[in-house]
């Protein structure tokens, strides 16, 4: 009785050793497969130019604001600086309802928790006529592209 204890505690012991061994070399194993970042295209395609009214229209599924002047275009990022709230155009400003941030229409911090501005991205229209954006590529706040009416 006391024999067959002990071979069920030798098995036992021997069966978590091969088991940790197995981990172990799985877990190494695991090293030789990249982890894949599944995220959206930093650059990527909007409207045509002559889409978008003169002002700041707000697109939703990039969070951020494409602004024209006449034929000058800027795109914002609307993603507050404090803790990535959307924000909101308020006839003279950018507002954050989470925290309440404010930001001039350059994208500036006026007051509020954020430590800095909101991000430019660079525009450019591409060869079949809309408006693309590079939100990995930030530009200057003086940043304007300008679209010829035989252009767009």
């Amino acid at each position: 009785m006391d024999s067959d204890r002990r071979k069920i505690l030798r098995f036992i012991g021997k069966g978590s050793v091969l088991a940790a061994f197995l981990g172990q070399i799985g877990a190494a194993g695991r090293a030789f497969y990249p982890n894949v970042l599944y995220e959206p295209p930093s650059r990527f395609k909007l409207k045509r130019p002559n889409d978008y009214p003169d002002g700041y229209t707000f697109v939703e599924a990039h969070r951020l604001f494409v602004i024209r002047q006449k034929e000058a275009f800027h795109v914002i990022s609307a993603i507050c600086t404090h803790l990535g709230c959307t924000v909101q155009w308020k006839d003279t400003e950018f507002d954050c309802p989470c925290h309440g941030s404010r930001f001039n229409p350059d994208g500036t911090v006026i007051s509020g928790p954020a430590p800095r501005p909101l991000d430019w991205f660079a525009t450019t229209v591409s060869p079949d006529g809309f408006l693309e954006v590079d939100s990995a590529t930030d530009v200057a706040r003086d940043f304007r592209l300008l679209v010829g009416k035989g252009k767009a």
